[in-house]
């Protein structure tokens, strides 16, 4: 058994950041699985390697050790063969939509808007996928896919039409999410993921590239979000959302641990705590499911509410 956390280096570790390395962290030593910590690096337009190193330096010191550290722009060769294979089986065309053309129409159950596969028809040069500078779409079979998660949450779709056909590589060249997470859970042999609530209308899409390039699908597992004080999005590092260069300020490890632990439900009150103490007592029937808010105040610290 193998978990992984793949966390984004697009901007400072914050506590939801945390709170999903810590449940990952949990989920696996508490069944003697190992653990994987990659860094999700492709995004050149947002990534900086301070906060690829901040990072692992956050989990270590919240008490988490990882048996392996995958860098994921690493694997391009791998992302490479994934297109290459798709492009044999006549699944990948070129995207020539804009933003504002993709904008409108029939909302998605992530919340954005579904790409109505308008460029569908559209073959790939005659040079195939390398020789497009325009983003490249997949082909999804029309199936609906049938999956509830190891929490009990309903993620069945039929992607095709309730998203609509991904973008497996953006128009910089960047690789995108769906088919790098795919590709990479699949090379490392990742049997368990568990991960924030909001990327489960996600599951049934990378469902089906699982299949279309022959990998196997992972147990999947959601947790509950931190939110922002207002507007109930979540924490976000793109924001700079309760840095953890401000956390570690107010707060050390087992302070933070502790917090999380009672956010989570583990614990009645936030006391310190370490991951480890929390192994003996761990169990995802104790995990709320319920979002909370995660509050900053300058002379106190966090707060969960």
């Amino acid at each position: 058994m193998l978990g992984r956390f793949a966390p984004s280096p697009t901007g400072e570790a914050h506590p939801g950041t945390l709170l999903s390395a810590l449940l990952v962290w949990l989920d696996a030593r508490s069944r003697g699985a190992r653990a994987l910590l990659r860094i999700e690096d492709l995004d050149i337009t947002r990534v900086r390697l301070g906060w690829s190193d901040q990072l692992v330096e956050a989990c270590r010191w919240l008490g988490l050790d990882w048996d392996e550290v995958v860098i994921q722009s690493r694997e391009a060769d791998a992302h490479d063969e994934a297109l290459d294979k798709l492009a044999r089986a006549g699944r990948l065309y070129p995207c020539e939509c804009s933003r504002a053309q993709r904008s409108g129409g029939r909302r998605a159950p992530d919340g954005g808007w579904a790409y109505p596969n308008t460029c569908r028809p559209r073959p790939l040069p005659s040079g195939g996928w390398r020789a497009t500078n325009e983003a490249l779409r997949v082909r999804l079979p029309d199936d609906r896919v049938d999956l509830v998660d190891l929490g009990g949450l309903d993620l069945s779709q039929t992607p095709a039409v309730d998203m609509g056909d991904p973008v497996v590589r953006r128009k910089d060249g960047v690789i995108a999410y769906h088919l790098a997470v795919v590709v990479d859970d699949g090379a490392s042999g990742v049997t368990d993921v568990v991960r924030g609530r909001d990327i489960a209308p996600s599951t049934a899409t990378q469902v089906l590239l699982q299949r279309l390039l022959g990998l196997p699908t992972p147990r999947y597992r959601h947790h509950f979000l931190l939110l922002e004080p207002t507007g109930g999005d979540k924490l976000a590092k793109l924001h700079g959302s309760i840095p953890w260069s401000r956390l570690r300020l107010h707060h050390d490890g087992p302070m933070l641990c502790g917090l999380l632990a009672y956010a989570a439900g583990l614990r009645p009150a936030p006391h310190p705590i370490t991951p480890r103490e929390l192994l003996a007592t761990f169990d995802w029937q104790r995990v709320s499911p319920v979002d909370r808010i995660a509050r900053w105040n300058a002379e106190r610290g966090l707060a969960i509410e």
